[in-house]
């Protein structure tokens, strides 16, 4: 007889609760968890095919070390051992910027993060790189100056609002809010609310819309400053919102005057009328925006977050109900950097700062390692992610890890990055360990989940955190721990804290290397030094959100961490573990002058500039490629590169080419024919799918593919499609938007 046990899928940033079946040891059947508060029983083929995640074929049991061109077992001690060693030589010989990790991206847990970090920055360095560089520098740069951190984030409230604005996202199929598509179908049906999506395709979401704005390929951002021209204009900004919470307006306000918006609308190919409709609607309705990738990674990326902040303002959407409101959260999605600050560093060759909460583009990676320059990047961790099948241009990336003189790849699977590697690490997978996830998306409640193992790690897998503490160990980073602490973490938690306090208030190393600390003490008699961190985390958490949590029913206290701690490990389906004043939905706001900030003087020069006719000719497609690769797709039937086993798509047209039916009659192809497809970058072969959901003169692969699994290669590698520098000043790469061209194979 089995036992059905509560955990989450970590597939996805939205974490929705499900409960797996445990027979004889093994996960064997996934359902939706109807006790989760968040997901409140919805799950997506995604999760209730993770299975195949958690039980791949080529899973690691034992450490392994490159010799020659092959990998051959070694001890954990031996592996750690020479690890260190070498980072030591290296550190040494070429000072801390030739080290750097690149970790905290994974949809499940984030735990390992603290510990990566505490390793990188122990050494010396601060050359963070993580996915959110990959997809979202330029708009968490916005973010950081106009909402005043970084890290801050405004999410719809879309459970208040009249209309719902989905820009660049397809949430019928890439979720990105919880319980996506019901929330979508809900606006869909109800005649009291609009849905309205601006995406250049008629995508599955724009399919169930009230208002579909087909917007031309790269064209967004001169459609928003043609909005903002015509909402001043005509006088429809919200002037008593703007006098009361917005700062710098007036130095914006000039920038659309004398703006031709008729030229503007008809370079973006859409209606006029349309278009100014959709202004009255912004300006009349109380409504919420959700942008994605198609927005984020699209053609001037920054540019497109920053006209968005303006419209938002101009209208009176942050910070109000039914608008889109800071969220709460238990730790912050990274740290704020300012690059204006002459302490913050800069990569060495390309000179881009850590624009998304503290971690620098993916993007830029493969030129700080081949660069000649002195402090090039010579040793990288790389930690829950895949930069070969993830980051852009696959090409680069393996000359630049074959150039490194030490390359870690901490990970479940043998993935196409570790083939790679020095040394392969073998992780315990998210339902072998403790973790959770600081995903920010609710407001005014918080949410937190602590996932528990549900099966046994294989061989010798220990959790990444673990991994780096013994790193740690051998550096020499952790300062030594007293007999009595040790013992101390053995009995009573709160006991504990008061001996580990008394002694931090004695060595000064100890605040600095905490997650090693409480790894070492707590962690060792829990077995993870994951759950002994989110002990510290709630036990040391801000006023901020020890008040967010009262107001949630956990009374204050010198103990309030603790209490919060044990019962969201006794509530395995996650709890509502904080929840802000919903009077005061300003109050996320951290700018300086606490109101929100739209003037940002290093994009003033290229919004004045922005019009239709410098437009019409920067959106002319080079010689030789002239359909727009969008390199990204989302879909049902992909996970990132989570799902490495084929098998779970089974009978599905999964990883195609998909062109627009009119396209493929000029090109003389047919459905089902395989055909390359070729950028600046290079080409791939992949099957033509011919559908009328895309849009004439566009291309659309789906990432995630491209994986080797048992002897064979699953699906297209778009990444191989992309050039590492074809990106945003800030680094974020433009996959939305990639010249290319398509011919039988």
């Amino acid at each position: 007889m089995g036992e059905w046990k509560k955990t989450g899928c970590v597939l996805c940033a939205q974490n929705c609760g499900i409960e797996v079946l445990i027979e004889e040891g093994r996960m064997v059947k996934v359902k939706a968890d109807k006790d989760n508060p968040r997901s409140e029983g919805y799950i997506c083929r995604k999760g209730l095919n993770l299975i195949y995640h958690q039980y791949p074929k080529d899973r690691l049991g034992e450490p392994l070390k490159r010799v020659g061109d092959r990998f051959e077992p070694v001890s954990w001690d031996q592996a750690i051992t020479e690890i260190a060693e070498k980072i030591r030589k290296l550190v040494d010989q070429y000072g801390p910027r030739c080290l750097a990790y690149m970790g905290a991206s994974a949809q499940g847990g984030h735990s390992e993060g603290a510990f990566g970090l505490g390793l990188l920055e122990g050494m010396g360095s601060k050359y963070f790189y993580n996915s959110a560089g990959q997809e979202f520098s330029g708009t968490w740069w916005v973010d950081g100056r106009v909402l005043g951190k970084q890290y801050l984030h405004a999410v719809p409230d879309e459970h208040h609002a009249e209309m719902l604005v989905a820009w660049g996202w397809n949430g019928m199929q890439s979720h990105q809010m919880p319980q996506a598509p019901r929330v979508l179908r809900r606006f869909s049906k109800d005649p009291d609310r609009l849905l309205v999506v601006i995406d250049p395709r008629k995508s599955e979401t724009a399919a169930i819309a009230d208002l579909h704005i087909p917007v031309r390929p790269g064209a967004d951002v001169l459609l928003m400053k043609a909005m903002m021209a015509i909402i001043l204009d005509e006088g429809w900004e919200n002037q008593g919102y703007i006098s009361r919470h917005v700062e710098g307006f007036d130095r914006v306000r000039s920038w659309f005057d004398g703006f031709d918006v008729r030229d503007a609308v008809r370079v973006c190919e859409l209606d006029y009328d349309e278009v100014r409709r959709l202004c009255r609607l912004m300006t009349t309705k109380r409504w919420c925006i959700h942008p994605d990738l198609g927005i984020y990674m699209g053609r001037l990326s920054t540019l497109n977050s920053y006209l968005m902040a303006i419209l938002m303002a101009a209208c009176g959407v942050y910070g109000v109900r039914g608008g889109n409101i800071v969220s709460g959260m238990v730790a912050p999605l990274g740290r704020h950097a300012d690059e204006r600050d002459p302490k913050t560093w800069r990569t060495m060759t390309t000179r881009l700062p850590p624009a998304a909460a503290g971690s620098f583009p993916p993007a830029v990676m493969p030129e700080e390692i081949l660069s000649d320059h002195p402090e090039r990047l010579r040793a990288v961790f790389v930690s829950a992610c895949n930069p070969l099948r993830s980051y852009p241009d696959t090409t680069a990336y393996e000359e630049a890890f074959g150039a490194l003189e030490l390359l870690v790849v901490s990970d479940i699977v043998l993935s196409e990055t570790a083939r790679l590697a020095h040394y392969v690490l073998p992780c315990r997978s998210y339902y072998e360990s403790w973790d959770t996830t600081f995903f920010q998306w609710n407001w005014p409640e918080i949410y937190f989940q602590l996932r528990g193992p549900v099966v046994a790690p294989p061989g010798h897998c220990l959790e990444a955190g673990e991994i780096y503490t013994r790193l740690a160990d051998k550096l020499g980073l952790i300062p030594p721990i007293p007999d009595g602490l040790r013992k101390a973490a053995e009995g009573d938690r709160p006991d504990f804290g008061t001996e580990l306090m008394r002694w931090a208030a004695t060595e000064p190393a100890a605040l600095s290397r905490m997650p090693f600390v409480l790894a070492k003490t707590l962690g060792s008699v829990w077995d993870s030094a994951n759950l002994a961190l989110v002990w510290g985390m709630l036990m040391t958490a801000p006023k901020a959100f020890r008040d967010h949590a009262a107001r949630a029913g956990f009374a204050p206290g010198t103990d309030q961490g603790d209490r919060i701690f044990q019962a969201v490990r006794d509530n395995p389906q996650g709890l509502w573990v904080g929840k802000l004043d919903e009077n005061k939905p300003m109050e996320g706001i951290k700018t300086p002058s606490g109101r929100i900030e739209v003037y940002i003087p290093e994009l003033e020069a290229q919004v004045k500039a922005l019009d239709g006719a410098s437009e019409a000719l920067n959106l002319q497609l080079p010689e030789g490629f002239p359909l727009i690769l969008n390199a990204g797709r989302h879909m049902s039937c992909n996970a990132n590169t989570l799902m490495r086993n084929p098998e779970w798509n089974r009978g599905k047209r999964a990883c195609t080419v998909a062109v627009n039916p009119a396209d493929a009659e000029a090109l003389g192809l047919a459905d089902g024919r395989q055909v390359r497809v070729t950028t600046r970058a290079g080409s791939e072969v992949g099957e033509l799918e011919v559908t009328d959901q895309v849009r004439r003169g566009t291309v659309l692969i789906p990432h995630g593919f491209g994986l080797i699994y048992d002897g064979g290669v699953y699906g297209i590698n778009v990444n191989r499609l992309t050039k590492n520098d074809h990106r945003d000043p800030l680094g974020t790469p433009l996959h939305r938007y990639v010249p290319c061209r398509i011919e039988a194979a």
